[in-house]
C-alpha cells in the first residue's frame, strides 16, 4: 500500500531454514517475517509495519498525534492478543495440528471478533476515519477466520470492512486472502 519494490525471499520452515545461523543471525529469535531494509534489519511484523510506516508513509499509516497514535496502538495490541492468540492459533492449530486448543483459541478469537464488530457498526476503520497499520495488522488472521472455524457470518461490519481493505489501492492480496 506504500507502493514500494521489494524483493521477497522465501524461507523454507519446514527444513528449518529459519533455525540456520545465517538466518539467526539477522533475527536471534527464528522467525519470519524480517525486512533488510538497505542494511536496517528489523525483524517481527508489528515492528516491521511500524518501520514502515514511519519511514515511507509519515503520518498516513502511523499518526505522530498522541491520541491517534494511542488508538492504533490499541487495535496493535488486541492484533497482537485476542486476533494471534485467538484466531491466528486456532487456525494453526485445525490447519497445521498446532497444540492449542481450537476450542479456547475460538472463544478469544469472537471475543476480538465482538470487540471490532461492535467498533466497525459505527466506523469505516479501526483507529482513525482512514486506515493505519491498525487496520493492516488486524486483517489478515481476520480475514482467514472461516479456516480458524470462526465464520464471519454474524460479522456484517467486518465483512464489509474486509472488503474496504481489498478495494484499497496497492492492496494485494497473500494466498487465502
Amino acid at each position: 500500500m506504500l507502493e514500494l519494490s521489494y524483493e521477497s525471499i522465501p524461507v523454507n520452515l519446514m527444513t528449518g531454514e529459519h533455525k540456520q545461523a545465517v538466518f539467526l543471525a539477522l533475527n536471534p529469535r527464528g522467525q519470519v517475517p524480517v525486512l533488510d531494509d538497505a542494511g536496517t534489519v528489523v525483524w517481527d511484523s508489528m515492528a516491521i509495519l511500524v518501520y514502515l510506516a514511519r519511514k515511507y508513509g509519515g503520518d498516513r499509516w502511523f499518526p505522530s498525534e498522541p491520541e491517534a497514535m494511542a488508538k492504533v496502538m490499541q487495535w496493535l495490541a488486541l492484533s497482537e492478543n485476542e486476533i494471534l492468540y485467538g484466531l491466528a492459533r486456532a487456525r494453526a492449530a485445525i490447519r497445521f495440528n498446532r497444540p492449542w486448543d481450537p476450542a479456547q483459541c475460538q472463544e478469544l478469537g469472537r471475543s476480538g471478533l465482538g470487540v471490532m464488530e461492535n467498533h466497525l457498526e459505527n466506523n469505516p476503520w479501526l483507529a482513525t476515519d482512514r486506515p493505519t497499520i491498525a487496520d493492516i495488522a488486524c486483517y489478515p488472521y481476520v480475514a482467514l477466520a472461516p479456516e480458524s472455524g470462526v465464520p464471519l457470518g454474524d460479522y456484517p461490519h467486518i465483512g464489509q470492512w474486509i472488503a474496504r481493505i481489498r478495494s484499497l489501492p496497492g492492496y494485494v492480496g497473500m494466498p487465502g486472502l
